[in-house]
């Protein structure tokens, strides 16, 4: 692990200037739909890799993808830090965050999250701190767009906490920690509740966290002032009884919401009230083919940066589903299955140009590399694939290298 900072454990979000939120937010609202054009004299995007460590894994890996070939290259690895499931990156590409999947932390029953600095020439990670997160196996994270908050997802302890970020992108410990309740019919996974995600919307006034156990979508407002989550009104939406939601992405529009729902293979519409928080049911279609009878989960879900496409992993049929999005009601149209090259597709990632599908397949330790057609949504594998043991987050740095 890389040298450790002395943490600041002052948390009290009041001492951040107020100019912080508003010009942040300002600048975000600025942003072209397509910040990624072609630098001159570079042509890789970083990716970093978030693994289990129980098995071969030694932490978190940094590759570099060649934007013209697909091709990825081992960079280094940031070694010494246990189970980094799932990562998130700040907006401006400083800083780097991690879960540390764990039931215990500290002596108590939580996991943790550990803050990494990011070398603006080399992206190597330099570690910062680690705290609790207040629930056991933590398993998502999402930053605010002002970089004042960390959001973290407990699945084991089926909470959801909000950590503040110092200064230098240390973590302070949390500021609020919601617990939800509830159970649903599936006796094997859902005999209490299980946060699996937290999503801050378009605008970063609201939150929404997917609750696996008791098939619900929890909405809160968010106060970027004191770290709080405040429950919305209604406080949750429910989704079809066994269903697991998962995974919740926004249209880049802010109108609609897509939510993957584990346990069924299933894919939610939701329109999305930006002014109130509310979501309303639209569709929902199947993510797998209607004659597949085997065993199967479904893992992440992302849009194409146009906001033309969305795609969903199998783990089971190991496959990606490409859809097309209809643009006035956000609703779904299939389009292909396309198979992993390998077993579990965890996670996925989809680059800024939105010219390459990256797909990290846990059980057979590979990343492979596909080309997306952006005019038809539809992939092709490129036959470069990269050797990563237990590749289970792919995050893409902010910048060309």
């Amino acid at each position: 692990m890389k040298k450790r900072v002395s943490p600041n454990t002052d948390s009290t979000p009041a001492r951040r200037e107020f100019l912080r939120f508003t010009a942040l937010g300002a600048l975000g609202l600025m942003l072209p739909e397509h910040p990624f054009a072609p630098v001159r004299g570079a042509n890789e995007l970083l990716v970093y890799v978030g693994t289990y460590t129980s098995g071969k894994s030694e932490g978190i890996y940094l590759y570099r993808l060649n934007v013209s070939s697909g091709e990825l290259k081992h960079v280094a690895t940031t070694t010494g830090v246990k189970d980094p499931s799932y990562l998130a990156i700040a907006p401006s590409g400083r800083f780097l965050y991690a879960v540390n999947e764990l039931e215990e932390f500290a002596g108590e029953k939580s996991g943790a999250v550990s803050s990494f600095a990011i070398e603006p020439r080399t992206g190597e990670l330099s570690f910062l701190n680690q705290r609790p997160s207040s629930g056991g196996a933590p398993c998502y994270l999402a930053m605010d767009r002002t970089e004042s908050f960390v959001l973290v997802a407990n699945y084991v302890g089926g909470n959801v906490a909000v950590l503040p970020v110092e200064r230098d992108g240390s973590l302070a410990l949390a500021s609020d920690v919601k617990q939800d309740q509830g159970s649903s019919i599936n006796a094997a996974r859902q005999q209490g509740p299980h946060a699996h995600c937290i999503v801050l919307d378009p605008t970063n006034r609201f939150a929404y966290a997917c609750d696996l156990g008791a098939d619900k979508i929890m909405s809160f407002s968010f106060d970027v002032r004191q770290g709080k989550l405040i429950a919305n009104e209604p406080p949750w939406m429910k989704v079809k009884a066994g269903a697991g939601p998962r995974h919740l992405v926004f249209h880049p529009s802010g109108k609609f919401a897509y939510v993957v729902n584990e346990l069924q293979a299933t894919i939610t519409v939701f329109a999305h009230d930006g002014n109130t928080g509310k979501l309303k049911e639209l569709q929902t279609v199947a993510a797998l083919p209607p004659d597949f009878k085997e065993e199967n989960t479904s893992a992440d879900i992302h849009l194409s940066p146009d906001g033309k496409f969305l795609y969903s992993s199998n783990r089971g049929h190991d496959s990606i589903a490409t859809f097309r999005i209809n643009p006035q009601n956000g609703s779904l149209i299939f389009i292909a299955h396309e198979r992993t090259g390998g077993k579990t597709p965890r996670n996925f990632a989809i680059d800024p140009t939105g010219t390459f599908l990256l797909v990290a397949n846990q059980h057979s330790d590979n990343i492979v590399a596909f080309r997306r057609d952006r005019r038809t949504g539809r992939l092709s594998a490129t036959g470069h694939v990269a050797e990563v043991p237990s590749p289970v987050c792919l995050k893409f740095g902010t910048r060309f290298v």
